[in-house]
C-alpha cells in the first residue's frame, strides 16, 4: 500500500517510522548507523478532561487511551503493558498526572505498527508533539527527541535513541552513541531512495534478541570483534554511496549487511526467503532491517517500475508490504 492518506490529526503532531538501512545491532556498541525515516507517521491528539465529565478516563485512573493505529495482528496485544508504561514515562517527564488532570489520548496516522518500524518512537514523539500543543508548552525538536527518548525506555529498557530520533526529524540520518549524548547528522540525499518494505508477520522481542546477541559477544569475544570490524568499514562505505547518489553500491552494500545480520543469527528463514525474492524480482540490494528473527526486511528499488515490481513480487509471498521513498 502507498502511504499517502490524509492525516486525521493534528498535523503537527507527526512523529515518523523508520528503517535501519545499516547497524542494527552493531549500534548497541558505539558505532554508526544508518536510518531511513518513511513517510508513514502516527499522531496523537491530547484533551484534557473536565473531571466531572471524564467518561472513558473514569475508572483508568483518568487516563483514556485510543489507538486507531493500523497494525500487524497481535502487534497491539503483545505490545499492551510495554505502551502503557511508555505513554505514563512521557506523562511524568512532563510533570502530568492523570488522577489530578484527566486527559483522552487518541493515537491515529497510516504507519502501520509492525515489530522492526520504530512505531513505539512514533507512538510517543507523536504524544510529545501532543502534549507541547494542548498545554501549550512551546518546545524545540530537541526537546521533544528527549521526551520521546523517556517514552522509548517503556519499550527498550536502555534504547539506543535510533528510533526517537528518526520519528522526531525525519530525513535520512548517521547516528552514533557515546558515552554521553548520542551524535546524529542529518543526510543531504542526491538521489531518491526508493524502498519496498515487508513485513514476516512475526513480532519479536527487541530485548530478548538484543539480550541473545549479548550473550553470543560475551561467549566468544574476537568472532564478535571480527564482524563488528567488518561492519564499521561497511557502513563508512555505505555513507560514502549515500553522499554520492551511487545507489548500485548500495544495495551491494546492503546485501553485505544482510549476510553480517545472518552470521550474528539475527535474522531467519522468513526474512532471508523476502530478501532473496526481492532481489530475484530486480531489487538492487536487500535486507532485513531492525530486530530481525521475524520483523521486517527492506530492499532498495532504483525506478518507480522496479518498486512496483519488487512490491508484487514480495505481496504473493508476506503478509504486509509498503513502499516508501527517502528524500
Amino acid at each position: 500500500t502507498d502511504q499517502d492518506t490524509k492525516p486525521t490529526l493534528p498535523e503537527g503532531t507527526h512523529a515518523y517510522g523508520k528503517l535501519i538501512l545499516f547497524g542494527e545491532h552493531f549500534v548497541v556498541y558505539k558505532v554508526p548507523a544508518l536510518v531511513g525515516a518513511v513517510s508513514a507517521y502516527t499522531d496523537c491528539n491530547v484533551e484534557f478532561l473536565d473531571k466531572d465529565n471524564m467518561n472513558g478516563a473514569a475508572g483508568t485512573g483518568g487516563l483514556e487511551i485510543v489507538d486507531n493505529r493500523p497494525a500487524v495482528p497481535n502487534y497491539k496485544v503483545k505490545k499492551a503493558e510495554e505502551g502503557k508504561q511508555a505513554i505514563g514515562l512521557v506523562l511524568d517527564h512532563f510533570g502530568l498526572n492523570p488522577k489530578e488532570r484527566p486527559m483522552k489520548l487518541t493515537f491515529g496516522g497510516d504507519l502501520c505498527a509492525v515489530s522492526g518500524i520504530g512505531a513505539s518512537a512514533a507512538q510517543v514523539v507523536a504524544l510529545a508533539r501532543g502534549l507541547s500543543l494542548a498545554l501549550p508548552k512551546e518546545m524545540t525538536e530537541e526537546e521533544i527527541n528527549a521526551a520521546g527518548y523517556e517514552g522509548e525506555k517503556g519499550y527498550h529498557g536502555t534504547p539506543s535513541g535510533i528510533d526517537n530520533t528518526a520519528a522526531t526529524f525525519g530525513g535520512v540520518l548517521r547516528f552514533q552513541r557515546t558515552d554521553g549524548d548520542p551524535i546524529f547528522i542529518k543526510k543531504k540525499i542526491t538521489e531518491p531512495i526508493r524502498i519496498v518494505y515487508a513485513s514476516t508477520g512475526i513480532t519479536a522481542s527487541t530485548t530478548t534478541v538484543v539480550g541473545d546477541v549479548k550473550a553470543k559477544k560475551e561467549a566468544d569475544e574476537e568472532w564478535f570483534d571480527g564482524l563488528l570490524q567488518k561492519y564499521v568499514t561497511l557502513v563508512g562505505k555505505g555513507e560514502k554511496a549515500i553522499d554520492e547518489g551511487d545507489l548500485a553500491t548500495l544495495g551491494k552494500l546492503m546485501d553485505e549487511n544482510h549476510a553480517l545480520c545472518q552470521e550474528l543469527t539475527v535474522s531467519c528463514q522468513e526474512l532471508d526467503d523476502l530478501v532473496l525474492a526481492a532481489r530475484a524480482a530486480g531489487a538492487i540490494g536487500a535486507k532485513m532491517s531492525g530486530t530481525g528473527r521475524g520483523g521486517l526486511m527492506l530492499a532498495l528499488t532504483p525506478t518507480p517500475e522496479i518498486q512496483d515490481q519488487v512490491a508484487a513480487a514480495l505481496e504473493k509471498i508476506a503478509p504486509q508490504v509498503w513502499k516508501t521513498t527517502f528524500a
